[in-house]
């Protein structure tokens, strides 16, 4: 099984931490170690390293071979712009058929966290079986903990197949996300799951999807192929991506296709999309605090924040529900349960061509 991690995106809700030049995936958000270290320590006991590809843009490249001495520098796919998941898929699915033929290619993000990882690994395993089997689009859904309307939803159909002590389920139907009241509804119905982002096929299955669904990038893909290992591949890659419209593999192929299977899952998972997302995740102290720098807090009176300044003193005074992220030239204060916002404030600096501050 080949593994094939997309590492683009800005992360712009985690600003002022995550910038053009050191997105949320190259950070050390959760730990000590950068989310995308984490993902491919993750994945490297089911997949060695000459298997896993990376794909992201030109401009953090240099950092991910320096952050991942195990991969091959060959290994790492350089998109010339982004363009959304479908043509990043199609891509690494052109480069899985040159080097293994027909392989099946497991296609994760870089920036979730997964806190139960042998059980991550095993459903995984029950998937790539899954997936060798036939022409199956297979994806992981994430059992729901609540009424979330940051995800999309995977609603399940009559049971298909088991693997490995795994129930895999037809997909009846993929939900964008819903408000509040449509989650709640999905959740009292019972039979849907988070749509995790997680995908595994064989490299042969996906295009041929791609085929039929999206034939216009299809056939810029045919091109890339012709060219790939080739002098001329860079220009032509170029060339084609800039042809590219932006659309997610969820949008132009798994929402039209009939062969789409899901594995329920309960592994710890978050795609840590928000600072509220992480206090989620974080420890805490007996005042819901979360702070990596724990001898750089004064908390007074204060309950259920999320700190990061890791080299300036932060107090808090009788209040409460706050995220409070302080870096080198910029100091971000958000009410808890708002930081989704903070990507208004990414656009602000954008409209104002503030570029030193992104």
């Amino acid at each position: 099984m080949y593994a094939v991690i997309m590492a683009g995106g800005k992360g712009a809700r985690f600003w002022p931490r995550s910038r053009n030049r050191l997105p949320k995936h190259l950070l050390d958000i959760c730990s000590e170690k950068t989310i995308i270290q984490e993902t491919v320590e993750r994945i490297i006991p089911l997949t060695p390293p000459e298997k896993i590809l990376i794909v992201t843009g030109a401009s953090h490249a240099r950092e991910l071979i320096g952050q991942l001495p195990q991969i091959p520098p060959e290994n790492i796919l350089i998109e010339p712009m982004g363009r959304n998941t479908a043509p990043c898929i199609g891509l690494a699915a052109l480069v899985v058929r040159k080097r293994a033929g027909n392989a099946v290619m497991a296609v994760l993000p870089s920036d979730h966290l997964i806190a139960d990882e042998e059980n991550f690994r095993h459903v995984l395993a029950a998937a790539a079986d899954m997936a060798a089997r036939g022409d199956h689009l297979v994806t992981i859904g994430i059992r729901p903990t609540g009424p979330e309307t940051g995800y999309g939803y995977i609603e399940e159909g009559k049971l298909a197949a088991r693997e490995r002590g795994e129930e895999i389920f037809a997909v009846k139907s993929i939900r964008e996300k819903p408000d509040v009241e449509l989650a709640k509804t999905f959740l009292a119905k019972g039979g849907f799951f988070w749509n995790s982002g997680m995908f595994i096929w064989q490299a042969a299955t996906i295009l041929k999807e791609m085929e039929s669904s999206l034939p216009d990038i299809y056939a810029g893909l045919l091109d890339i192929d012709r060219a790939l290992d080739t002098p001329a591949e860079a220009k032509v890659l170029a060339d084609v991506y800039g042809s590219f419209r932006s659309i997610s593999i969820d949008y132009g192929v798994m929402e039209k296709a009939k062969n789409t299977l899901v594995i329920p899952a309960d592994f710890g998972w978050s795609d840590v999309g928000s600072w509220d997302a992480l206090w989620e995740v974080s420890e805490k102290d007996a005042q819901g605090i979360a702070a990596r720098n724990r001898e750089g807090l004064v908390s007074v009176n204060s309950r259920n924040s999320l700190v990061y300044s890791p080299k300036k003193l932060v107090a808090l005074v009788d209040v409460e529900d706050l995220i409070v992220v302080e870096t080198d030239d910029a100091l971000l204060i958000c009410k808890r349960g708002a930081s989704q916002e903070v990507k208004k404030v990414v656009e602000t600096l954008e409209e104002e061509k503030r570029e030193e501050y992104l």
